[in-house]
Parts: C-alpha cells; structure tokens; sequence
C-alpha cells in the first residue's frame, strides 16, 4: 500500500509540469474563442470531450486487460467504460461546472442547440425533481446523459480497438491536451463572452485541477486497482 501510494505522489508530481502547459493553452484557447457561439462551443465540447473518453477507454482497457486476471470481453467492457466515463465526466464537466459556480459564470445558459431555452423555465418548474436531474445534467453538461449518443459509443469503441490491439504507449500530451480543450470549451460555453482578468486565472486553476487528478486517476490509480501484486505499470507520460 505504502508503495503504491509512493507511486501515485510520484506521477502526480511528473504530470504536473505538462498539465501546466496544457491548462496554458486551456487559457489561450478561451481567449482566443472568447466571442464564440454558444452553440458552436458547445458542439466543439462534444468533439473533445468524446475524444477523452475514447483514448482513456484504450488504456484503461489496455492496461486491465495487460494486469488483471479477469480478462473475458465483459469485464474489460465493464472496467474499460466505466473508467472512461467517469474519469471523463469528472474532468471535462463536474471540475469546469465547479469553477464556473465558483467564478460566477452564466451557468444558466447551458442547454444545447436541441433544448430550446423558452422551455427551459417550464421544464425546471412544472415536472419535479426528474426535471431538476435533467437541469443539473444540461447545466453541467454531463457527457453521458447530455451526449449520450456520442460519448458512449466512444467508450465502447476505445474498449473495444483495446481488446482486439491493446494499446498503453499512447502520449500523455494527446491526454492532456484533449481533456484541457474538453474544459476550456466547456468554460467558454459559460464564459458567454465575459472575460475579465480574475475569471481567467480562476479558470487557469479549475483548468489545472480538471486535468492533473482526474488523468493521474486514470493513468495510474485506476489500473492500480486492478494489478496483480508485485506487478509494475508502465509510464508513459513522457
């Protein structure tokens, strides 16, 4: 236990330089695109934020697969996508939301281009707390009930390339510049094109912390989980 957990510290540290990188560019992203539709930015969101799940699914899977016993399709699916979503939800829309409430963003502005917003008062008011469930999950744009259609199959599918032709030695930039460009989107999409000097270092931080833990999660504790004992995971962040 005391091993694994000196494995952990040690990847936090060695992500950490990158993911200040990556939340660099986060930030220069929103800038640049800081007049961007609110539609626009929110189909770019379901770009990248699918992206991030599948890469996590092929080596979340890959790795399970690798160091696990259990090794039949089902438990790989199982592992591989709940892995990936979760890891994927928690850094691309849970961490963003959280900053945007934090920062006094226009969260209310959060439906899609398929959720008329002169619906959204009676849908919040007139059906209970379903309604309240589907607010939050619109709000907060959480992948896999907002875009189920597309992060689900993503999960799959990266679970799927993974059983067939395991894969671990991906680049952990591709990672973390697809988490980072998830988060920044998903900011921008709340930002509505208020920029101001304190949201933009507050976002910088939520940007930092969306990506840093959530992908050593992935990367490092999740197969953790799993590996048989004695067992050493390849690093690949390099």
């Amino acid at each position: 236990m005391t091993r694994r957990f000196a494995t952990i510290l040690t990847e936090l540290k060695s992500h950490a330089p990158f993911t200040l990188f990556g939340s660099l560019t986060g930030v220069i992203c929103m800038l640049v695109f800081r007049n961007l539709d609110h539609e626009v930015s929110w189909r770019v969101f379901y770009v990248f934020h699918p992206g991030h799940v599948f890469l996590s699914a092929i080596v979340i899977a890959s790795l399970f697969q690798r160091y696990s016993a259990k090794r039949r399709l089902i438990f790989i699916l199982i592992v591989g996508c709940i892995g990936a979503v979760g890891v994927g939800t928690v850094s691309d829309s849970l961490i963003p939301y959280a900053g945007e409430l934090v920062l006094g963003m226009d969260i209310g502005h959060s439906h899609g281009p398929e959720a008329p917003s002169e619906d959204a008062d009676e849908h919040e008011h007139d059906h209970g707390e379903h309604a309240e469930d589907e607010g939050f999950a619109a709000e907060a744009h959480i992948g896999f009930i907002e875009g189920w259609y597309v992060v689900i199959p993503a999960a799959i599918a990266g679970v799927l390339l993974a059983y067939f032709k395991p894969r671990t030695k991906f680049p952990h930039a591709g990672h973390v510049l697809l988490s980072t460009w998830a988060s920044s989107f998903h900011m921008l999409m709340a930002m509505a094109g208020d920029v101001s000097l304190l949201k933009m270092i507050g976002s910088f931080g939520f940007l930092f912390l969306a990506v840093w833990i959530p992908c050593c999660f992935s990367d490092i504790v999740f197969p953790l989980l799993f590996v048989k004992s004695g067992a050493e995971i390849p690093h690949h962040h390099h």
